[in-house]
């Protein structure tokens, strides 16, 4: 397949897919056989597919329902509906924020949820390629603990037939929902398969000084790090409460920091993420929605602007998070967090892209179409996505759109009634 006169860099170019990956990208003409599907892409402009590094993607069910609650609160209230989930509202529930993901430009998403190998399934099958995990969440129970250590290893069996189409990772919910015990236990399995280990850190005030308090005055950061569970398979949300010895900690480490901006901001969790002194450091600091039940979309272009906008604020700086990182941190930094050749336009890479309508009057000045894709767009111009060099959205036009909002909504009484 031929991506003929695509604006890519504000240039134009040509852009050859060869099975799901980028085969060739040339500033000149490329030719192919009369055979091979040739698309003119005048008008259009393409950027990598987004990878969202941090949701939960089925909590789209929950969203608006838990409003104008602290996080605490707001946590209260989700765990008693996830108690009546079952597979088939994950599975659909996912199918849904799959959907949104899709007309919004994400190709990849790490995802944090129950059930997860319906949730995997939900995603292949919209064409997504996600990361799902098994949760360890055992609320300080050794009996939990120990079920919970048990269930992890049948899932990762079962997910050894799972392919190349998706991931399976080790999630420690936090600091203050897991033993030590199984913080220890789920760190060592991981990385004795070569697991990918997804948490929550540090995402408010209160969090670490309830781990002061429990553990001798370390911050969750200091307190994970003296159990030797940091390093560059980590991937931690939110970071958000961090001093500079922290910020170090992370660096020295190469942890994946992931900035949800939406979901803290909308907690009133905070809002002073450290993301140039993350990078300083040498921590990879990529973006991620967190759940819509939190941040009420799944839509990676919304975080992005908020998240550059909030920088610029709060240091007072109009340079902080120029274009280039911000499209970084939403982009080829979650592949990296993910272990993926993903997140660029570049040969070699996997065929994860959106084409761009840059037609209409928001990319009417003469400004870098990546200013005016985060500041003046939004998503409804993203009209095509390809996930792994296969079309997972053609024309603004996703396959079973209906089927799945319907399915959604029915599955939806599982917590409304």
């Amino acid at each position: 397949m031929l991506l003929r006169n695509v604006l890519w860099e504000d240039s134009p170019a040509h852009i050859l897919i060869k099975g799901n990956l980028i085969s060739k990208v040339s500033r000149t003409p490329i030719d192919v056989p009369p055979e091979e599907e040739v698309i003119d892409c005048t008008g259009k402009a393409v950027i990598p597919g987004f990878v969202n590094a941090h949701t939960h993607a089925a909590m789209i069910m929950l969203r608006g329902i838990n409003e104008d609650l602290t996080l605490y609160q707001w946590l209260e209230k989700v765990w008693a509906s996830e108690a009546k989930m079952d597979g088939e509202f994950i599975y659909w529930g996912t199918k849904a924020a799959c959907l949104e993901m899709i007309k919004s430009g994400t190709t990849t998403f790490n995802d944090q949820y129950w059930f997860p190998s319906h949730a995997r399934k939900a995603a292949v099958e919209m064409g997504l390629r996600p990361a799902v995990s098994f949760i360890f969440l055992d609320s300080q129970d050794p009996k939990m603990a120990a079920m919970q250590r048990i269930a992890c290893q049948k899932l990762y069996e079962r997910s050894l037939d799972w392919g190349t189409k998706s991931l399976f990772t080790i999630s420690i919910h936090s600091v203050y929902t897991v033993t030590e015990e199984n913080i220890l236990w789920a760190a060592d399995f991981a990385r004795d398969r070569g697991l990918k280990i997804h948490m929550h850190l540090a995402e408010t005030a209160q969090e670490v000084e309830d781990c002061r308090r429990t553990h001798k005055g370390l911050s969750p950061t200091e307190y994970f790090d003296a159990l030797g569970i940091f390093g560059p398979d980590v991937i931690a949300a939110h970071c958000l409460f961090l001093q500079d010895h922290d910020v170090q900690i992370l660096g020295d480490h190469k942890v994946s920091c992931v900035h949800n901006i939406n979901s803290n901001l909308k907690l009133a969790s905070g809002y002073q993420f450290r993301f140039n002194e993350l990078v300083e450091a040498g921590a990879n600091v990529c973006l991620g929605t967190d759940g819509a039940a939190s941040s009420n979309t799944v839509d990676m272009l919304e975080h992005m602007k908020n998240s550059a906008m909030v920088q610029k604020a709060w240091r007072r700086d109009p340079a902080a998070l120029p274009l280039g990182q911000l499209l970084a941190s939403a982009t080829e930094n979650g592949a990296k967090a993910l272990g993926l050749n993903s997140g660029v336009i570049r040969e070699g890479a996997l065929a994860d892209l959106s084409l761009i309508d840059i037609t209409g009057t928001a990319f009417i000045s003469p400004a870098p179409t990546l200013a005016n894709l985060v500041y003046a767009a939004h998503s409804d111009v993203i009209t095509d996505v390809m996930s792994g060099g296969r079309w997972i959205m053609k024309n603004r036009i996703v396959p079973n759109e209906e089927e799945i909002v319907t399915e959604a909504r029915k599955v939806l009484k599982q917590i409304t009634e």
